[in-house]
This record gives C-alpha cells, structure tokens and sequence, in this order.
C-alpha cells in the first residue's frame, strides 16, 4: 500500500543498501523502497520527539525558560483543545490526543527540510494512524458501556435496527477511510507541487508553497485530532 513520490533523502543511505542485501525477501513481501524509506522517517520523528522529551524533562525548573517555556505552551494548548472539545471527560485520553498531535504535526512539517520526506505522504502511515482512532473509538465505547455500547448501531426503535445497523456499520468503517485519505492526500499534494516547482524554478518560487504547506501541516494535524477527540465523545455518550 506505497504511495510516495519524492527526491532522494538522507534515509536513501541506508534504505538503499538494505535492498541491495536483502532484495530477494523485501520482494517476497511486497516490500518496496518507499516503504523503507517512509519507516525509517517514522522513526527519526519518533526519535526527535523522544529526545526533546527527554531533554525538556531533565531540565524541569520552577520558572521555566528556553525550551520549557515552548514545551509548557504546547501543551497547555493542547489541553484547551481536548477540554473544550471534549469537556473535563476528555481529560484521560489526552495523552493519545497530544501524541497523535505532536507526531502528525512533526511528520507534516519535516518534509519541508531538505533532504527529509514527510512520513504522513504515505498511505502506509495515515492508514495506521487512522486505525488507531478507530479502535480507541471502540474500546473507549465498550469500556464505558459495556454490552450496551452496542444500542449506538441499533437506532432508536427496534423496528429500524435492520435499516440503522448496516447504516452505522459502514459509516464507523468509512471514518478510517476518511482519517487517512484526508491527511495522506493533502500532504502527498503539497509534496509533489513543491517537488515540481522545485525543479522548474529552484529558487525562489517554491518558498510561497513552503508557508503555505506549514499553514496547512497545522490545519491537517488540527482536523485529525477533532475528528479523533468527536469520535471517542461520541462513543461516550449514552444511546437514544
């Protein structure tokens, strides 16, 4: 499920001699070298935020300057977000919400440095992501509920559950759809308009489509996030 067009990148370096050692097994599993690439992308985001966590947590102050400051900003606008959309409820799954934020967000934007690729251009990527919003979706639900979580596909009167059952069904599958299409689309395109522009004109014209991908890195990461957080509430919330 590779879908990623991009300029060489610094994970080439390795990507490249693995195909060439182990070709024979990455072509028995479908294995290609985007896939390799945008893997180990993933982990350099991984390994930056790991890292920036680390860093800011060893260094905690009671008046907080330099990188905490950044840090305390970020998260505390991350709160907002989970509380107002969600309410005090909202207040357990804001580690997920703030991981899924900071990961999205740092895999949109780092595509925008040269020599990177944007791990969220991959369907691989989003799809995974998407899954996990979904389940967390489901578990939350059941957790709540109990069996009773099932009166969410049901409808309101028992005449209408063969009408609302499929009707529900098919409308939680299509959120993965949804998550993932959305986020991998917009940044695949923004991707490939500055890859081109990029080699028609090198200088100067790619930089307005650069800001403009950092607006929209934002707003995507933004989007993924509400629609998750609307998801687990409506998964809270008590059947009718």
């Amino acid at each position: 499920m590779s879908a990623s067009i991009h300029p060489p990148v610094f994970t080439d370096a390795i990507a490249n001699p693995l195909l060439h050692s182990m070709g024979e097994f990455f072509e028995k599993h479908s294995i290609e070298h985007a896939d390799i690439n945008n893997v180990l992308n993933t982990w350099v985001v991984m390994i930056v935020l790991v890292i920036a966590a680390i860093l800011v947590k060893n260094k905690l102050e009671m008046v907080p300057k330099g990188g905490q400051n950044f840090w305390e900003v970020v998260i505390s606008t991350l709160d907002d977000i989970v509380v107002q959309t969600m309410g005090e409820r909202g207040r357990p799954y804001f580690p997920l919400i703030a991981t899924l934020g900071l990961f999205i967000l740092t895999c949109n934007l780092i595509g925008i440095l040269p020599w990177f690729q944007s791990s969220t251009n991959n369907l691989n990527t989003t799809l995974s992501l998407a899954l996990i919003a979904f389940f967390t979706t489901h578990i939350v639900g059941l957790k709540h509920h109990g069996t009773h979580y099932i009166k969410h596909f049901l409808g309101p009167v028992p005449w209408l559950i063969p009408l609302m059952l499929p009707i529900e069904i098919i409308g939680h599958l299509s959120r993965i759809l949804s998550l993932s299409f959305r986020l991998f689309g917009n940044i695949m395109g923004e991707d490939l308009a500055i890859i081109i522009l990029t080699m028609l004109v090198p200088y100067l014209v790619p930089l307005p489509m650069m800001f403009l991908q950092v607006f929209t890195s934002f707003i995507q990461t933004l989007v993924f996030i509400m629609l998750t957080m609307m998801y687990i509430s409506g998964s809270l919330e008590e059947a009718h």
